[in-house]
């Protein structure tokens, strides 16, 4: 079995910037694409390693605001900063109230 590997995965999703960190046995553009969509909640999460599905092709992705999409090992150039998450998006609690 091919050792895994840490891959982070940037993009962008209507504008916004989004970074991720995925661990694969081996990354490529196409395979980087595939994992932003699935990121972004367009393409499919294979159940299993093992498990065949079709991903996601960039013009698949470009059509529902994916674009800019880079990889690279994980100790590879600059260090992993994770998103500040805004919690009252999260917290089911009305605007205004």
């Amino acid at each position: 079995m091919p050792a895994l590997q840490l891959y982070v995965i940037e993009y962008d999703l209507h504008g916004d910037h989004r970074t991720f960190i995925i661990r694969l046995e081996k990354m490529d553009n196409a395979v980087a694409w595939h994992w932003a969509s699935c990121d972004a909640g367009v393409g499919i999460i294979p159940r299993f390693s093992q498990q065949k599905i079709k991903l996601v092709s960039r013009p698949m992705a470009e059509r529902y605001g994916i674009a800019k999409v880079k990889w690279r090992l994980a100790g590879d150039g600059p260090e992993f900063v994770a998103q500040p998450i805004d919690v009252k998006k999260f917290s089911g609690v009305a605007e205004g109230t």
